[in-house]
C-alpha cells in the first residue's frame, strides 16, 4: 500500500468509499434518531450523504486530503485540516470489502509524518462513542491515540408554532 495526493480523478472513488464507510453509521444514526431526524439531517440520503459531504469538503479547498492505493487501486482516503499548531483528523475511511488489512493505520502513520512536516504539536480527531464507531475508535487507538473526552449530542425536533 502507498499513499500519495488527493486527485480531481479520485472523486468519484472516494465518495463510493465515504458513502461505504458511513453505512452503519447511517444505519445506527436512523435507528437513534428517527426517519423524521435521520432525513433533516441527511436530505440527500443515507446512501450518498457522506459522499456529498466529503466532496463538499474537498471542493472547499480547506482540507488536505490524500489517497491510499494498493495496486493502482485507491482504497482509502484521509482528510485533515490545520490550525496554527494543531493538526486534525477529519473524514477519512477504508474499503472494507478490499479485505486488506492496514489501510487505516498506513493512512494514519502518513498524515502524522505530514503533520510533524508542518510543526503541529497536538492531533486531535472527533468520533462516535456508539458501536458503529467501534472499529474508527479501535484505529485510532492502535495510531496512537490515548486520551480523550468524552461528549454526547443531543437533538431535539422543535414544533413549529
Amino acid at each position: 500500500m502507498n499513499m500519495r495526493q488527493y486527485k480531481a480523478e479520485d472523486l468519484t472513488r472516494v465518495m463510493e468509499i465515504a458513502n461505504a464507510a458511513w453505512r452503519p453509521i447511517r444505519r445506527m444514526s436512523r435507528e437513534t434518531l428517527g426517519d423524521k431526524i435521520s432525513d433533516m439531517l441527511n436530505p440527500e440520503g443515507d446512501e450518498k450523504s457522506k459522499g456529498l459531504q466529503v466532496k463538499a469538503q474537498i471542493e472547499s479547498g480547506r482540507y488536505g486530503i490524500a489517497v491510499c492505493e494498493h495496486e493502482g487501486e485507491v482504497v482509502g482516503f484521509i482528510t485533515w485540516s490545520i490550525s496554527g499548531f494543531i493538526g486534525e483528523i477529519c473524514n477519512n475511511g477504508a474499503l472494507t470489502s478490499s479485505g486488506l488489512k492496514g489501510i487505516g493505520q498506513t493512512m494514519y502513520k502518513y498524515l502524522l509524518d505530514e503533520f510533524r512536516k508542518h510543526d503541529v504539536k497536538l492531533v486531535k480527531v472527533t468520533t462516535g462513542l456508539d458501536w458503529a464507531h467501534a472499529p474508527a475508535r479501535r484505529a485510532y487507538e492502535r495510531a496512537g491515540f490515548k486520551k480523550h473526552l468524552d461528549s454526547t449530542t443531543y437533538f431535539m425536533e422543535l414544533e413549529q408554532s
